[in-house]
């Protein structure tokens, strides 16, 4: 899928449906009073954007473990020739999101996530044996250090500043040294709050994992499907969950004050959007340097995502994963070498999606 070209106005817009997609009637309408134009060109515009391809969805993306819900990233070693029928069955699975080809002997990866009463690892087992595969990880996040995509396409720079990925400190609260996107999701083992519309963070204590009545469920799964492009989206979903518009808006604001709820916005194509290149960049790191160098990568604007997994050897060494973004492969590959030499880590190995076979949200409840 190539990029298509977008205009200084498009690319505003896309910015802004990602990051300050607003929780009210008219959504589109404070949009256009942002961008000083009326609100009919901002649907006409995210209308195109939409059928180009450009715009995946505009939804609710919710903290899954905030939903009582596990997930864990794993690699298959498939033979080539049977590369596209394993990846097929494993895309039927739901609980799988993402499903991606990648330059490595362990050449397919998945994600898989379940609600809590259903064993991954017992998944995961039997999906290999379903499919044939003798060869395969497993690597469950041990340490979130940042997570979040959203592409800064109002930013004509070539260097940092593209994805707007801010990384913050928690440092001076529980003792905790991790990193994370303060508008994405808080680390493992705390919650964020945003009370009065700030931004707070704290230590997750016992019973903090909220309790979900059938009401709540329906508003979940309804704010996960794609919204309609009119005046007033949330109307039609109000109405199907026999609730009123603002009661329905009331509760959305509710979910992202509390974290079940990272973000309400748009979700690009990114290579529609002019990122081609994706790199998962794998480092060996040891245990003693995770939190040191975790912290550094996760500074860094072009990395989307950055974890802490466990190793698998003899075959696999690497203990930190970073999600980077980029127009072409170059970048990529700049921004590993400027993290190498910062860290003193130059030991890495660079994944780069070379197929897609499956991506989109899992349907929580």
């Amino acid at each position: 899928m190539t990029a298509i070209p977008l205009s200084p106005f498009d690319k505003q817009l896309l910015t802004l449906l990602q990051r300050e997609f607003p929780l009210v009637p008219r959504p589109f309408a404070t949009l256009a009073a942002r961008m000083a134009v009326d609100e009919a060109e901002v649907l006409k515009r995210t209308r195109q954007l939409k059928r180009d391809k450009v715009i995946r969805q505009i939804s609710a993306i919710f903290d899954s473990r905030r939903l009582g819900y596990r997930s864990t990233l794993v690699a298959f070693r498939v033979p080539e020739e049977r590369l596209n029928v394993v990846a097929a069955q494993i895309s039927a699975h739901p609980g799988v999101s993402h499903n991606y080809a990648r330059n490595h002997d362990y050449n397919l990866w998945f994600t898989l996530t379940l609600p809590p009463d259903q064993a991954i690892d017992a998944h995961v087992s039997a999906l290999a044996r379903r499919t044939d595969v003798a060869s395969y990880l497993n690597l469950p996040a041990v340490r979130l250090f940042k997570i979040g995509v959203q592409f800064d396409l109002a930013e004509e720079s070539s260097d940092a500043g593209r994805q707007v990925l801010v990384a913050e400190e928690a440092a001076s609260l529980a003792g905790s040294q991790s990193v994370f996107d303060r508008s994405q999701i808080a680390p493992a083992g705390f919650v964020i709050q945003r009370p009065g519309g700030g931004f707070a963070i704290r230590r997750e204590q016992k019973g903090d994992l909220p309790v979900f009545s059938d009401s709540d469920r329906a508003v979940v799964r309804e704010l996960q499907e794609d919204i309609e492009l009119v005046p007033r989206p949330f109307a039609p979903m109000a109405r199907r969950l026999g609730m009123s518009e603002e009661a329905l808006l009331v509760k959305a604001r509710g979910f992202l004050a509390s974290g079940v709820m990272r973000r309400y916005g748009a979700v690009l194509r990114h290579r529609r959007a002019g990122f081609a290149a994706n790199g998962m960049v794998c480092w060996v790191v040891p245990k003693s340097r995770i939190e040191e160098v975790g912290r550094l990568a996760a500074t860094y604007p072009q990395v989307s995502h950055c974890y802490q997994r466990p190793p698998r050897p003899p075959d696999w060494p690497y203990t930190l994963f970073t999600m980077v973004h980029g127009r072409i492969r170059a970048e990529v590959e700049a921004v590993a070498e400027n993290i190498a030499a910062a860290s003193g880590s130059g030991d890495y190995v660079i994944l780069y999606s070379l197929k897609e076979y499956k991506k989109e949200r899992v349907k929580y409840f």
